[in-house]
């Protein structure tokens, strides 16, 4: 059988170095390239390295890993994403479920769980761990009316641009 093709985006050169050589020790995964960001990701991709999976930092520069992640959904749907990041809270897990997003990981994972992550986003289309998977249900069972809570926590399409064009200099 053929390993699983990764590419990974994250910013901070130390983590990405070492665990490129980690997921590589995994017989079932082979990573094809490495990023500091969206668009360091896109240029991989579009100069042939489109993986089966991208494993992606959440806060990147240039482009984070909620833009990474619209633009995989937008251009490759087949590409599954693993989030890697520090944060988990419960309105950043429902955006990035929102744009195609197949999992979660915090940093202060051990080895075993990462592979275990890859493998299950792999073969069985989504990994999420107890603790994700208990936040996202605290988040829809805290409010009398979960719906309208999400709707007010989330930003539309034209709200999120406006944001990113008011926030540039």
């Amino acid at each position: 059988m053929q390993p699983y093709t990764i590419l990974m985006a994250d910013d901070h050169i130390l983590l990405r170095d070492a665990l490129a050589p980690l997921i590589n020790t995994f017989e079932e995964f082979k990573v094809i390239a490495v990023a500091s960001n969206g668009q360091e990701l896109i240029i991989a991709i579009e100069n042939g390295h489109l993986p089966d999976l991208v494993l992606l930092d959440l806060n990147m520069p240039k482009m984070d890993g909620y833009a990474t992640a619209q633009w995989l959904q937008n251009n490759h749907p087949e590409v599954k994403i693993l989030i890697l990041t520090m944060y988990d809270s419960e309105i950043a897990l429902i955006r990035l479920l929102q744009v195609g997003v197949k999992g979660f990981l915090k940093k202060d994972i051990h080895p075993l769980e990462l592979k275990n992550a890859l493998l299950a986003v792999a073969e069985n289309g989504y990994y999420y761990s107890h603790d994700t998977t208990g936040k996202l249900a605290s988040f829809f069972h805290k409010a009398h009316s979960a719906q309208s809570a999400i709707e007010k926590a989330l930003l539309n399409e034209k709200e999120s641009e406006f944001i990113k064009l008011a926030s540039n200099d």
